[in-house]
């Protein structure tokens, strides 16, 4: 009879032994998911967050995706995204339009189902009236007809159109050249990832899609080398960088491309606030967020990063991202980080609610002022412009103001013959342009800290912005992730929504 074939204590003792180091491995080898740290909740750290998650993929090395935390100094997401209520509605008090052309904010938007709407009749309306103030009177106005019959709002709109082209001629046309080369050169940044570079520095960045040049000489210089008359560049080409940036035809030829850019048609916003881009991104990135607390130190410590914040609370980042402008944070980097020196141009935003005064510009009626008041560059005038937001009444109207200085109530008291209601902003909006750029780097210690508003010497917008944090987590990815090529398949797009894009480009 044949006997029943247990397995001996001695086999069972020598399989375990073989197989224990199998379980040790397939236990201990699997490496936990690095950590990406980002400060800042802007359009530029959520964009990092959303770009990190879109095209990780998975290598023997990094099989797992990172662990993405966002710190935000502040109660709300958004950065310079922000809104303000007054008179029973909310404004954008910070960042307000975006370009047909800005592509990830059209793919944003999509994605998170945002609506989307027309920005402020006086930002983006064909209609509206307009009006260039040198202090004194103004030097150009715009027809306006009281009117809401489309037919004949359009016959306005066409004679405005065509005041403006005897006032200014042919310089007309080649701004709009200028600006549309310009932006066609920046759409280059949108070709697919497979053959993108991933860039390292700005400068190589702007040299690839033939921006550079831009950087190095004034907007003045180059309208002059386009020979745009000097009448055009002294009053509408000013007025438009006054009201987007603040600043005078003395900034760079490409913020000041971007900054004309912002006045042509088809601008839009999104309903509620644009900040809810950011706030979408951050939720769908699967982000662990902490809001009220800042960063307050980074030390790089061979294997990973140490950032403590004004809790007190500590953090090992293996990734840390910085996309908020350093110029007014009080960041301590050991060992110590070396970025160009720099100053942030603020724009006082003033909201209004009231009437304004019609003495003040030499008028006799309210009605007379035109929607948006733009200013010629004179140090005697007080502010870069003031639209309309919204008129509830002939006697109840929001209005913006835009200033370098903060307005004072005296001020208003004067511009302004009556105010139910005034809520003051101050942004440390975008940089002070001065030309020829110098650019901080991407890549802040040789590592793995890394500094996404590098970009915004180049042109501050929400756009650009993302175009910025799009190259940063690529280059995340490229450089901590994998071994692989920067060019590797690894970066390959997998939403339909960036082939469609794409294919539309």
């Amino acid at each position: 009879m044949a006997s029943d074939p247990k397995p001996s204590f001695s086999f069972l003792f020598f399989l375990l032994l073989s197989v224990q180091p199998l379980i040790f491995c397939l236990s201990t080898d699997a490496p936990s998911p690095p950590t990406v740290c980002i400060v800042g909740s802007g359009i530029g750290g959520s964009s990092v967050a959303h770009f990190l998650r879109h095209y990780f993929h998975p290598t023997p090395s990094q099989p797992n995706p990172p662990n993405i935390i966002i710190f935000e100094r502040r109660s709300v997401v958004g950065g310079r995204m922000a809104t303000v209520p007054i008179g029973g509605e909310t404004f954008e008090a910070g960042a307000s339009i975006l370009h047909p052309k800005n592509y990830h904010a059209v793919n944003y938007s999509k994605l998170l189902g945002l609506k989307v709407k027309p920005p402020p009749a006086s930002e983006d309306d064909d209609s509206m009236s307009l009006g260039f103030w040198d202090g004194k009177e103004f030097v150009f106005k715009s027809l306006e007809v009281d009117s809401k019959i489309p037919w004949v709002q359009k016959i306005v709109s066409y004679y405005n159109s065509l005041r403006l082209f005897v006032r200014y001629r042919f310089s007309l046309l080649k701004m709009s050249s200028f600006v549309e080369s310009t932006v066609d050169s920046f759409l280059k940044y949108y070709e697919s990832p497979e053959t993108r570079p991933v860039f390292e520095t700005v400068d190589e960045m702007l040299k690839w899609a033939g921006l550079y040049n831009l950087t190095t000489r004034t907007l003045q210089d180059e309208l002059v080398h386009l020979k745009i008359s000097p009448l055009m560049i002294d009053e509408l080409v000013t007025v438009i960088t006054r009201i987007n940036y603040g600043q005078s035809v003395s900034i760079s030829g490409l913020a000041g491309a971007v900054s004309l850019a912002g006045s042509g048609g088809g601008l839009w916003a999104i309903e509620g606030g644009n900040y809810q881009m950011a706030a979408g991104l951050i939720k769908s990135s699967n982000v662990s967020l902490h809001l009220n607390e800042e960063i307050e130190s980074i030390s790089y410590l061979g294997e990973y990063y140490e950032l403590n914040s004004t809790k007190g609370n500590s953090y090992s980042c293996n990734v840390t991202v910085v996309a908020t402008p350093l110029d007014e944070v009080n960041i301590q980097f050991t060992p110590s980080v070396s970025i160009p020196a720099r100053k942030l141009q603020h724009t006082h935003a003033t909201f209004v609610r009231g009437i304004l005064n019609p003495a003040y510009f030499g008028l006799r009626s309210v009605g007379e002022i035109p929607e948006l008041v733009g200013t010629l560059e004179d140090p005697d005038i007080p502010f870069s412009s003031i639209s309309v937001l919204k008129q509830q009444d002939e006697n109840d109207i929001t209005y913006k103001v835009f200033s370098r200085e903060p307005m004072t109530d005296a001020l208003l008291g004067s511009i302004f013959s009556a105010r139910l209601e005034t809520v003051r902003i101050n942004w440390g909006a975008y940089p002070h342009y001065k030309a020829p750029e110098v650019f901080a780097p991407y890549i802040l210690d040789g590592q793995h800290l890394y500094y996404v508003n590098a970009f915004e010497n180049a042109a501050s917008t929400m756009e650009t912005s993302a175009v910025a944090a799009e190259n940063i987590a690529r280059l995340i990815l490229s450089r901590y992730f994998s071994e692989a090529h920067p060019h590797s398949s690894n970066l390959k797009s997998k939403s339909p929504d960036a082939h469609t894009l794409h294919a539309d480009l």
